[in-house]
Order: C-alpha cells, then sequence, then structure tokens
C-alpha cells in the first residue's frame, strides 16, 4: 500500500510540478537507449508535446517508471497520461501547461 501511494504521488508531482526552477537537462542516453530525434529547447519535448522530463517517448527512465506505475498504454507505448491517440482531451491538458508558461501555443506536434 505505502508504495502504491508514493508512486501516485511521484505521478503527481511529475504531472503537477512544483513551481520552482527547472530540472537540469537529461543526461544524454546510454548506447541502445532511445534516442528522440527531436530539437529540444530544454524544458519542453515538441515531437510530442509534454514537457521534457515527463517525456516517455524519449526517456526510458521515465517510460519505465511510468510502467512500474500502471500508467502505461502498450498499444501506442507510451504512458497513458500522455496518450493523445487515445484521450485527446490529454494534448489540451498539455497545451495549457505550455501556453501558462510562455503565453503563447505549443509547437505542433509530429502526430
Amino acid at each position: 500500500m505505502k508504495r502504491q501511494m508514493l508512486g501516485l504521488a511521484l505521478l503527481a508531482g511529475m504531472l503537477l510540478g512544483c513551481g520552482g526552477p527547472e530540472p537540469a537537462p537529461a543526461p544524454k542516453p546510454a548506447p541502445g537507449e532511445k534516442k528522440s530525434t527531436a530539437k529540444h529547447e530544454g524544458w519542453w519535448c515538441p515531437e510530442h508535446g509534454v514537457p521534457e522530463y515527463q517525456c516517455s517517448m524519449c526517456d526510458d527512465k521515465v517510460a519505465k517508471s511510468c510502467k512500474d506505475l500502471g500508467d502505461w498504454c502498450e498499444k501506442h507505448e507510451r504512458a497513458k497520461s500522455h496518450c493523445f491517440i487515445c484521450n485527446p482531451k490529454l494534448k489540451d491538458k498539455f497545451a495549457a501547461i505550455y501556453r501558462a508558461k510562455y503565453d503563447k501555443d505549443p509547437p505542433p506536434t509530429e502526430e
């Protein structure tokens, strides 16, 4: 039970953030890990339309964490909480986060 509560708290923190300083850039992936082809500009993953540090499609560690928490869309191979294909309303949710930070619309995603 404690593990589930900790997992939910971690997921909530990832989704909501704390409003503090931006996290340090993610380390380069090790050989064999996923590497995005997107040209990231720090905080936002323009390829997938979510904050970079939450992108389960670019970062294997984030993907593993999401899988461990049961937040995984097997069909589309990404966090269920980021699957714009299964739940198009999620795209609006993340676009609102981008707008709140930059006061403009996010760049278009590839999907």
